[in-house]
């Protein structure tokens, strides 16, 4: 039951950050769906990807595109 539940946040986050006209609320939910991402890689038992999905995915990765963000006009 947990595995559709997280399944059915994927798919809603995947969506909602595609259809975003604002780029910072599109990073923000692009993160989310990492900390998701992480969470099912873990009910997988593959909790070594796990990590690397939470520190690179939803951490490197969110504060990169938060930078390019800032050195942009909008």
């Amino acid at each position: 039951m947990i595995d559709f539940i997280l399944l059915i946040f994927l798919v809603v986050c995947a969506i909602t950050a595609i259809r975003m006209k604002d780029l910072l609320s599109s990073i923000m939910i692009l993160g989310a769906y990492s900390l998701i991402m992480a969470v099912v890689w873990t009910r997988l038992n593959a909790v070594d990807v796990a990590f690397t999905e939470a520190s690179v995915g939803a951490g490197i990765t969110t504060v990169l595109l938060l930078a390019a963000l800032s050195r942009t006009r909008r």
